[in-house]
């Protein structure tokens, strides 16, 4: 039987699969239709810091994930790319020049203080080689480091470092149910038209929009985490950035708008996202709504008039999100894991993270599980394991 079974192959359900296998446990993932297929295919494609989570006071995952940010770079450098972003200050801009150069420096300590934390201020000699941005009433323009990713690939190389450490993966996989078992949890799905039960030590659901769906098939003592599903959408036009990332404020709301040049599967092409939408509906089915598209059109067109704004593709993720009122930007985005007992876990649910930290939260999985594995000698370390590029 497996030490493990992890539930879902996204970024997360791949990390703890790639930690546990790293650290000698036998492990299988379940995927019900493709490694990624969810919101590990859907993001802003970001690997970043999260300067505005400085705005909330959360330094502690802004430091996480600049370390995360740094172990990506070194181990993923065909997919993990560090560019230059730039926020642009205007004169209706909501945040003044002093506080932009205030947050910026102390993202720079909270790096490190190494190449890839130093900011500076782009000379306006130098505004009209910015891809065409608005220049009227432009007061400022700062320049940071940060990076970006095809978020499909880095997922699927995770996970195909983790098979190379001895995990297995199931998919196309339909978690049925689990249920205790002597011996830990009895988890039981339908694969090739066939009906399979196993037992493991611990059961970890990261099936991330579908966590609580997953939940209520699992006989567990672990209370559900009341959630929100908050829909981020994007839209793709035919245009190619070329001095890096844009930063922006919506012009109606003041939320933070990213205007990314396309990397790996989006190359040539530029990426506009994100917002936030409260979501009902079935996780398979999020869609980008007209209201959406027609909001990041209108940013881009405020922003960028020289670019082409017709939209050649959309897409819609899901955020996990703590169930709070108000808006979304300012609730918590760490990481929340939920067991049926933090002791001898049988049963942990995964709620929530960030595609940056991914492998940090991975660890965090690994040491509450531990309380009910055996020792197993390690096969490797995580922070060095090299993540290059796969096949789909």
């Amino acid at each position: 039987m497996p030490d493990l079974i992890v539930i879902g192959g996204g970024i997360h359900g791949v990390g703890v699969a790639q930690a546990a296998a790293a650290a000698g446990y036998s492990v299988l993932v379940l995927e019900q239709t493709a490694v990624a297929h969810g919101t590990s295919s859907r993001s802003s494609k970001l690997i970043h810091g999260g300067l505005r989570y400085l705005e909330t006071g959360q330094f502690a995952l802004v430091r996480k994930t600049l370390r995360e940010r740094s172990l990506l770079l070194r181990n993923a450098p065909e997919l993990v790319k560090l560019t230059p972003f730039h926020i642009p200050v205007y004169r209706e801009t909501r945040r003044r020049p002093w506080q932009i150069r205030a947050g910026l420096s102390l993202y720079g300590l909270l790096t490190g203080l190494r190449r890839d934390a130093l900011h500076r201020k782009i000379p306006r000699s130098r505004w009209g080689q910015l891809d065409g941005l608005e220049t009227r009433h432009l007061q400022a323009v700062y320049q940071y480091w940060d990076a970006q990713t095809d978020d499909a690939a880095l997922t699927r190389a995770v996970m195909h470092s983790a098979r190379q450490l001895g995990a297995e993966l199931a998919c196309p996989a339909q978690f049925v149910s689990a249920t205790p078992s002597t011996r830990g949890m009895s988890a039981a799905w339908e694969q090739d038209g066939k009906s399979v039960e196993q037992t493991c030590r611990v059961l970890i659901n990261a099936a991330g929009p579908w966590v609580n769906m997953v939940n209520r098939r699992i006989d567990s003592q672990a209370r559900p985490l009341a959630i929100d599903l908050v829909q981020g959408a994007h839209i793709v036009i035919d245009a190619r950035l070329t001095q890096g990332i844009y930063y922006t404020e919506a012009v109606s709301d003041r939320r933070a708008i990213f205007t990314i040049p396309g990397f790996g599967h989006w190359h040539g092409k530029t990426l506009v996202g994100t917002t936030e939408t409260l979501y009902r509906g079935d996780p398979e089915q999020v869609q980008p709504l007209a209201a959406e598209i027609n909001y990041l059109q209108s940013n881009l067109r405020h922003y960028f008039p020289q670019l082409p704004h017709r939209v050649e593709d959309a897409f819609a993720g899901l955020r996990v999100l703590p169930q709070q009122t108000g808006s979304a930007f300012k609730r918590p985005r760490d990481t929340i894991l939920v067991s049926d007992d933090n002791n001898q876990p049988r049963h942990i649910s995964i709620y929530g993270g960030k595609l940056t930290s991914y492998r940090a939260e991975a660890q965090r999985v690994m040491r509450l599980a531990k309380h009910n594995l055996p020792d197993r000698r390690p096969r490797a370390d995580t922070r060095f394991l090299p993540l290059p590029p796969v096949d789909n």
